[in-house]
């Protein structure tokens, strides 16, 4: 099971020149093959009088699917180098196109490799990269004599309280990354010698962005 992977969460542009040729990055989260295709081809248009438009992108928490293309470059020098960083960065779900704007110098292939490796690096450095990590909801019910101990617990795992019910017993449910869960279930257990009611109801994707917190669907 996946319990955490990087992806784009909000892609952006970067450019570099080199020797009077322009490499201009974009960026983008897609999830499937049909977005990352749209993207590219968007991006073609809105830069048709490019000499070239070069593509990579990885899709899948897996990382299992990959595509690039040298769109016309010498063969490995554009798509390869461009997926290369998609890949070291480990990142899924994201696509990159690398425009070129001819300079009129020919750049040999080695140029050509260090160009689009240093655009494509520019184009992520500009954008927000996030690691979604799945997480149990954790509800933990407790009587009015135990919610000191259970709220002090909560904050020193530094875990996010997504909603509460204070009725006869007092219920609240937490966010947990799945691998401390078992653990911290136990601790509560311990805790409260057994006496606490705990159960998982679900789970669930987030993030955090400039320590905001963001949950998702999948």
């Amino acid at each position: 099971m996946i319990e955490s992977y990087r992806t784009v969460y909000e892609g952006k542009q970067g450019e570099i020149e080199e020797k009077k040729s322009r490499f201009i990055a974009s960026v983008a989260h897609v999830e499937t093959e049909e977005e990352a295709v749209s993207f590219i081809e968007a991006t073609r248009k809105r830069y048709y009088d490019a000499r070239h438009n070069c593509y990579a992108y990885c899709l899948g928490k897996k990382g299992d699917q990959m595509r690039c293309s040298d769109d016309g470059e010498p063969s490995q020098t554009a798509g390869k180098p461009m997926l290369d960083v998609i890949v070291g960065q480990q990142l899924c779900d994201t696509v990159v196109v690398v425009t070129r704007y001819f300079g009129g110098t020919l750049l040999g292939t080695g140029g050509l490799v260090r160009a689009y490796t240093a655009a494509t690096q520019e184009g992520l450095r500009n954008s927000v990269i996030i690691e979604k990590k799945l997480a149990d909801q954790l509800w933990v019910t407790v009587d009015y004599n135990g919610i000191g101990k259970l709220l002090y617990l909560i904050g020193q795992k530094g875990y996010t309280q997504l909603d509460s019910d204070y009725g006869e017993q007092v219920t609240l449910v937490i966010l947990v990354p799945v691998q401390e869960s078992e653990r911290f279930q136990n601790e509560l257990v311990e805790c409260f010698s057994g006496k606490a009611g705990i159960s998982v109801e679900g789970q669930i994707w987030y993030a955090k962005i400039e320590k905001e917190l963001v949950l998702f669907e999948n």
